[in-house]
């Protein structure tokens, strides 16, 4: 036996010892993902660190973070919608700037360096006066771009996503013929709504707060304001998915200007036609049951008047978008505030005339049904 053997025989009776180790299979790890995830991070500066940001229970910031994983050559699409001087960094550099409020598309992968290899990236979305619309950034597939041979790199690497103001315009046309054809069809009781006047006059309360509330009229004129109120929440940037509830049952991105419509069109009517049997519970667990539907109808007119402002603030926002982002947004925010707060207000003289607030059941009755659904309607929409 020479010594190679010998060698072989001890390796062999050594291997034999320990099957375990000889025998320990494991597998590789999954290729880490490449793009974007629905995991937003914030700074916590007293811990000098990156924590998850959780909607509803962190204050919304303006600068979100989060790590993507990115190979050169390999095209990392995304869509967003950016207030004007929005900033995106990767690695702490800057690669995007705004310039003006719209919707963008950008390649994230051109950014880095070209090793071949799939390495994460700190990417922060930044904006110096108002919080980031961190949800309408969504991956996208990479389109083709037509690139001249003799042309100039351009300064901002994005194409702008033109048609989203041509949207908005398609539905303020169709709001003016929901509304002409409604008034058209309907004109005594159209008038009777919608006349200053009598809504002022506390004398004709009496007539119109004794009218059924369950018309077609009321539900078509509903339909038109719930309409009008969701296309003013999705021009001024107001996401309502980040809501954890509504980002789990209705994943529709920012981008998709028509469908986010239609789903908060949806939103808003389904809240006016539920806020009845919610009134009817607590009316009877608080035992004033005889006020729920004066209360209703109330409500019913008074967002109806003043839901006739809203494609009017629709169109100071197409119009100001550009040059004041600011004050569309200032001007936006107050006038639902004053939807919301100016409802609340109505409602508390209307019933105040039928029985004192003072009350102790009518009090605690309108904070069930009135004042904390405000608070939380503020929240949500306004901060």
């Amino acid at each position: 036996m020479n010594w190679r053997q010998l060698v072989l025989l001890v390796s062999w009776l050594l291997l034999a010892a320990v099957p375990g180790r000889a025998a320990e299979y494991r597998p590789l790890p999954p290729p880490p993902p490449v793009g974007l995830s629905d995991d937003w991070l914030i700074y916590k500066p007293g811990q000098n660190r990156l924590t998850l940001y959780l909607a509803g229970y962190h204050q919304p910031s303006r600068a979100y973070y989060q790590w993507v994983s990115l190979q050169s050559g390999q095209p990392t699409v995304i869509t967003f919608t950016a207030l004007q001087n929005l900033s995106l960094f990767l690695d702490n550099q800057l690669v995007f700037t705004a310039p003006e409020a719209g919707s963008y598309t950008l390649d994230l992968a051109r950014f880095v360096p070209a090793t071949g290899l799939t390495a994460k990236h700190l990417l922060c979305i930044w904006h110096p006066t108002a919080p980031p619309a961190y949800a309408s950034f969504v991956d996208a597939e990479p389109a083709p771009i037509a690139r001249s041979t003799h042309a100039v790199a351009p300064l901002l690497p994005q194409e702008r996503v033109l048609g989203y103001h041509n949207a908005y315009v398609c539905f303020l046309l169709l709001l003016g013929l929901l509304y002409g054809g409604v008034r058209v069809t309907y004109r005594p009781g159209f008038s009777r709504i919608y006349e200053l006047r009598s809504f002022l006059n506390n004398s004709a309360d009496q007539d119109f707060l004794i009218k059924p509330t369950a018309t077609w009229l009321n539900l078509l004129l509903l339909l038109v304001f719930s309409l009008s109120f969701a296309l003013l929440l999705v021009a001024v940037h107001t996401s309502l998915q980040n809501v954890l509830i509504l980002r789990r049952l209705f994943n529709v991105p920012e981008s998709a200007i028509v469908l986010r419509v239609l789903l908060y069109t949806g939103l808003v009517l389904a809240f006016v036609l539920l806020k009845y049997p919610y009134i009817s519970i607590m009316g009877y667990i608080f035992d004033v049951l005889p006020v729920v539907t004066v209360q209703y109808r109330e409500f019913v007119r008074t967002i109806l008047l003043i839901g006739l402002a809203l494609p009017f603030v629709v169109i100071i926002y197409l119009t100001l978008n550009t040059a004041a982002p600011a004050l569309v947004l200032w001007l936006s925010n107050g006038v639902i505030s004053f939807l919301l707060v100016a409802t609340v207000v109505r409602i508390a003289l209307t019933l105040h005339r039928k029985s004192s607030v003072l009350n102790l059941h009518l009090f605690s009755y309108l904070c069930a049904t009135e004042v904390i659904p405000l608070i939380i309607l503020l929240k949500l929409i306004v901060f």
